[in-house]
């Protein structure tokens, strides 16, 4: 899911960590299991095949105290008793030069085998049943939880910009297929999950239904829009965000079941036309879709103390921008606005902390305190 469009305005090219290191919801996709079990299996025998050519190459040191006489199957024999550290005596070195090859070659070989054994032990046994046992507590926890699909530049921004927010990191789910993007995720203390989110057993294993949101940005409209079908199959109720580029593919993000439908393309054409009509329009929308900024848009529902105010009269100190009502838009200067009822959204800039006390400043106060400082 690579997100191949680049970021705009205050996006650096190092990344940002945060928080600490957070136990991972992981799935290893590099390598089947059956392949990596195959490679080890091989280099522990072809370890052993190595000694017991050494063994019968040097054959005329050993010695058979059963026969005396030492055959091929004596040495398959004594290789492994001798690997594997048993020592029953019946087979020994008793020249220099094969108790040498036993002390210098051997020993080193019976130590990588039982490496190879007990890593394999840890892996497929142990390391496997504790990351099973530890993604199902994971699941357990996971309620409300902010679920990211594809995690390209708009997908890395977006987690970025939930953990400025305030937004516990371990809250957070990122999936994409690649580790190497995945890892700058884990590092800020996501649960990651290198998997294909189109389909349905990855997004039921991060309890796609208990999810708080869904933000989706697959790099490909035709595959975002697929993951939003998907997840909207699964959680009916989920609000999901997505990413397109195309503005024919909108409309079918929207049927798909996509609540939320940004195009970056056409908001960059925005601030360009805005840079065009004036020098700070641009430079004041993106503070406004940023924390680091001085002023924040915010959406929320207005307060039991704040039902029968006007939209400018709003707890948070904040300038009411507009009103989202049973479906209806409302403008700060409608009429309807000036009497704020219950269940009402509201949207407003509030200052953050970069900003000043009462949002981004007023000019004249400005000019006011900078005179009676002079």
């Amino acid at each position: 899911m690579n997100d191949p469009v680049p970021s705009t305005g205050r996006a650096s090219a190092t990344p940002r960590y945060r928080g600490p290191r957070f136990q991972p919801l992981r799935r290893a996709v590099k390598i089947p299991v059956w392949g990596d079990l195959g490679i080890r299996l091989s280099l522990a025998l072809g370890l052993i095949g190595l000694v017991v050519l050494i063994h019968w190459w040097d054959r005329t040191g050993l010695v058979d105290n059963l026969d005396g006489d030492v055959s091929f199957l004596d040495v398959v024999y004594f290789t492994m008793i001798s690997i594997t550290t048993t020592g029953f005596g019946d087979i020994a070195p008793v020249s220099d030069r094969a108790r040498l090859v036993e002390a210098v070659i051997v020993t080193p070989v019976r130590f990588a085998v039982l490496f190879i054994f007990v890593g394999t032990a840890y892996n497929f046994i142990i390391k496997r049943s504790w990351e099973k046992w530890r993604m199902a507590r994971i699941q357990e926890k996971l309620t409300d939880h902010i679920v990211v699909l594809g995690y390209g530049v708009s997908g890395s921004e977006a987690v970025a910009e939930l953990i400025e927010r305030g937004t516990d990191p371990s809250t957070i789910v990122v999936i994409d297929p690649s580790e190497a993007r995945l890892a700058d995720a884990e590092t800020l203390g996501c649960n990651i999950m290198a998997a294909d989110a189109t389909r349905d057993e990855t997004l039921q294993a991060v309890r796609i239904h208990e999810a708080q949101t869904v933000l989706v940005s697959a790099g490909r409209d035709d595959t975002s829009i697929l993951i939003v079908l998907t997840v909207r199959h699964l959680a009916p109720d989920v609000p999901i965000s997505v990413v397109v580029r195309a503005d024919d593919n909108e409309f079918l993000a929207r049927q798909a079941g996509a609540n939320n439908v940004i195009n970056p393309v056409r908001f960059t054409g925005l601030l360009l036309a805005g840079s065009a009509k004036g020098a700070h329009i641009s430079d004041y929308l993106a503070d406004l879709a940023s924390i680091t900024g001085r002023v924040q848009l915010v959406e929320r529902e207005v307060t039991s103390a704040e039902v029968g105010k006007s939209i400018s009269e709003l707890d948070s100190g904040g300038r009411g921008l507009r009103v989202y009502r049973s479906g209806q838009v409302i403008g700060f200067w409608e009429d309807a606005c000036q009497q704020l009822q219950t269940g009402d959204i509201v949207v407003e800039i509030v200052p953050t902390d970069n900003g000043e006390s009462h949002g981004d400043g007023d000019s004249a106060s400005d000019q006011a305190k900078a005179s009676a400082a002079e």
